[in-house]
């Protein structure tokens, strides 16, 4: 099958993959004939950098797009579409599962074809995969370029034997997943992010170390799917990013699933088991544990890719957290710009588009938009999902902003409870004294849809009394967001101004 550096491009090598390939590598791709001089080179062909060459050449530019391995990068081929086709699959599973608590009888209960679930998100995957292709961006004008790119001054890179001279560059070469000092690790065979869409059979017994968002996700669906799971986690409970009854609520639901959680755990050790099994040994909350499961997942660790780009050649800083750059997203050679997983803390698809859009601004136009000035929600899809957007209460306190917190839980929104699904809540977050939000955190079974409303607000200065004056529809879980909004504004009637209505009521009677 085709493959670069040695290493398989796609598993398994069946036709879905084949037509992913076809987009994203193809085996008779021809580099074109190099411009004298670009406006743009891009370098990476994830998120960040399609969204880069797409915008500058959509606005008139010169721009070769460089990428060794995988057109769409993680997103497409090793993260976000193959994990949500397998968390929609996992959810029907939990519907059927379920439904009987809705009055509905299903009498063979919940079967499900592991392989069909896998086979129809390589299927899906494919069908994606003509929006990030080689094709596609040579019809947009974008000279692609597949190979090691390779800087050897500040102003030219080397690909595939050609040298692409340019005005100005933009590093978009993502991350990777990196293996954890965990013993044993590299002595036993395990999955990270970059391999488990490649598996064809369901683990009987399932190990996840890491209780962080792909973690959860992934303990959850595979559960669901009819694994036994355990979630390995070195600190308490899950999600520990998130306010703790958020992510309390999560957890609950894991369990639900059957998720066994090891948190706490320490001395973790990894060693070989009969049939290329896994045994894992750890103390969690003080309790020995040794368990031998069928595959291991690894959750844990991101590494940016800077080895192998000459960065040195270029005058580009870098270190182990990335490449190094400002607020601008201008790297140490004011010519070259990063943008994505490459130099970015937030580590989110929707976070490198709106960074590569910053690029364009600053790279080709003289604009001087900030990355500190997004506004970047995320979310986690489990089920219930958590959605945030802004500061959490801890960071507010150490930065020092005061704030007033309003809540609304799911169990009095009734459209939450016409659907079964009264576990969680929506809280915004203001600043002390005013309606202006700082931050909010959802948790709801469609928490990542909900959270757009509060970051539309908060990008464009808008508050909770402009919330609370928009009509919602009734009956939607939506809603919440007026009612906790609604929940500001009685705060704003003091007893003061309550004895002033009540005279105003008694002198109009």
């Amino acid at each position: 099958m085709a493959a670069t550096d040695n290493a398989p491009l796609i598993l398994p090598w069946d036709e879905p993959n084949r037509n992913l390939a076809a987009h994203v590598h193809p085996a008779d791709w021809k580099n074109p004939t190099p411009a004298s001089c670009y406006n743009l080179v891009v370098v990476g062909a994830g998120t960040a950098g399609l969204v880069s060459a797409a915008g500058a050449a959509g606005l008139g530019a010169k721009v070769a797009l460089v990428e060794r391995h995988l057109m769409g990068g993680d997103c497409l081929n090793v993260g976000c579409v193959p994990s949500k086709a397998l968390i929609a699959a996992a959810r029907a599973a939990a519907a059927v599962r379920d439904a009987a608590e809705f009055g509905v009888r299903v009498p063979e209960g919940v079967r499900v074809d592991f392989g069909q679930v896998m086979e129809r998100m390589r299927r899906l995957r494919a069908g994606l995969a003509p929006n990030d292709s080689a094709e596609r961006f040579r019809r947009l004008g974008v000279d692609v370029f597949i190979g090691n790119g390779r800087f050897v001054d500040p102003h030219t890179l080397e690909v595939a034997g050609e040298k692409l001279r340019f005005r100005k560059a933009v590093i978009a070469t993502g991350a990777r997943a990196s293996a954890p000092p965990i013993p044993g690790l590299d002595r036993v065979e395990y999955h990270t992010n970059e391999t488990l869409f490649s598996l064809t059979q369901l683990p009987q017994r399932l190990a996840v170390i890491g209780a962080g968002p792909i973690g959860c996700e992934m303990a959850q669906s595979f559960a669901r799917f009819g694994s036994e799971v355990l979630l390995v986690e070195a600190s308490h409970g899950i999600l520990p990013r998130e306010e703790s009854d958020a992510s309390e609520l999560v957890l609950e639901s894991l369990r639900k699933d059957g998720v066994t959680l090891l948190c706490c755990g320490k001395d973790l050790r990894l060693s070989q088991a009969d049939g290329g099994r896994v045994r894992l040994e750890l103390e969690s909350h003080t309790r020995p544990c040794d368990e031998i499961v069928d595959a291991l997942l690894v959750a844990v660790g991101r590494a940016p890719n800077v080895e192998g780009l000459g960065l040195e050649a270029a005058g580009v800083a870098f270190s182990k957290k990335g490449v190094q750059v400002n607020d601008r997203l201008q790297t140490t050679q004011p010519d070259i710009y990063a943008a994505g997983d490459v130099c970015s803390p937030y580590q989110f698809t929707h976070a490198a588009d709106f960074m590569a859009r910053n690029v364009i601004r600053n790279a080709l136009f003289l604009g001087r938009a900030k990355a500190s000035a997004l506004t970047i929600p995320w979310c986690t899809y489990t089920e219930p999902e958590i959605a945030h957007v802004g500061l959490y209460p801890q960071q507010a306190a150490e930065q020092g902003v005061g704030l007033d917190s309003f809540t609304r839980e799911l169990a009095e929104v009734d459209r939450a409870v016409l659907e079964g699904r009264t576990r969680g809540f929506v809280r915004v977050h203001v600043r002390k004294g005013s309606d202006r939000i700082a931050g909010a955190t959802i948790v709801a079974p469609n928490a990542g849809e909900m959270i757009s409303a509060i970051s539309l607000a908060m990008t464009n200065g808008l508050g909770l009394q402009q919330i609370a004056a928009t009509i919602h529809p009734y009956p939607t879980q939506a809603e919440a967001l007026r009612q906790v909004a609604d929940a500001y504004n009685r705060t704003r009637l003091t007893p003061f101004a309550r004895r002033l209505f009540s005279r105003w009521m008694t002198w109009r009677r």
